[in-house]
């Protein structure tokens, strides 16, 4: 009996490591899911090239020194949202990044990537235009953090952001050690206090991905009176944008 106990015991073990080491190797197609077309023709596009791939910017040109760049969700096609912010922001050129693997760009997602693909943007948007509002969209919002607390951004608009990834992950997989296994964490907490730049966020009432708690732990660690927090009531994670109150929101930033 000791030893069956023993053969069970053993082959549970090796289950769960094995299951770890599979968690490990597929969490990056756990985190991205990439559109494989854009949706909407934009008015213009670029390519921005980075180490690694070359990216695909959807751009609505406008005279002036006003720009701003747009980071989108882990599953958006950026292309989508083009037609709403030309709306919001008549006066602003619009720059929407389609990450790495996203349609039209090449290369593998890595948070490390992103990152440093949304500063190269920005840095090239900024040789152009003098201010620069960034607005990022959940997965993006985590970037946009990253991205304001490095550079002279204008204003900050962070879509349905959480406070981290890893704390996200820990409580969708319980019984793993995901704080552990995770690579890419995006933990917008740690670079909040940097931010400098007004900032707004806006959450959505019936979020069935965010939880409330998450974003106002991220909220809680920008400076005293950087950022305030705006609910946007009976919309979800991916339904606020379809609100009318959404877009005038959108316009505290213009």
């Amino acid at each position: 009996m000791a030893k069956t106990l023993g053969v069970i015991l053993l082959l549970a073990v090796c289950a769960y490591a094995a299951a770890c080491v599979v968690l490990f190797f597929s969490q990056r197609s756990l985190i991205y899911f990439p559109p494989r077309t854009a949706a909407f023709p934009a008015p213009e596009t670029s390519t921005l090239a980075v180490p690694g791939a070359t990216l695909l910017v959807s751009e609505r040109p406008v005279d002036g020194p006003k720009a701003l760049l747009y980071l989108g969700g882990n599953a958006e096609d950026v292309s989508a949202s083009l037609p709403l912010l030309a709306r919001a922001f008549p006066e602003r050129s619009l720059y929407l990044l389609h990450y790495r693997g996203y349609a039209g760009s090449t290369g593998h997602p890595t948070e490390a990537a992103l990152v440093a693909d949304a500063l190269a943007l920005f840095d090239r948007v900024a040789a152009r235009h003098d201010d620069i509002v960034v607005v990022g969209r959940s997965l993006g919002a985590a970037v946009a953090v990253q991205v304001a607390s490095s550079r002279p951004v204008g204003k900050l608009v962070l879509v349905t952001p959480f406070h981290s990834l890893r704390g996200l992950a820990a409580q969708q997989f319980p019984y793993f050690p995901v704080r552990w296994l995770l690579r890419d964490s995006y933990d917008a907490w740690r670079n909040a206090p940097q931010v400098t730049a007004p900032t707004l966020i806006l959450a959505a009432g019936d979020d069935e991905i965010i939880p409330a708690h998450s974003t106002h732990k991220l909220l809680a660690h920008f400076t005293k009176s950087v950022a305030t927090m705006r609910v946007i009531q009976e919309t979800g994670h991916n339904s606020i944008s379809d609100s009318p109150e959404y877009s005038r929101a959108l316009q505290w930033a213009r």
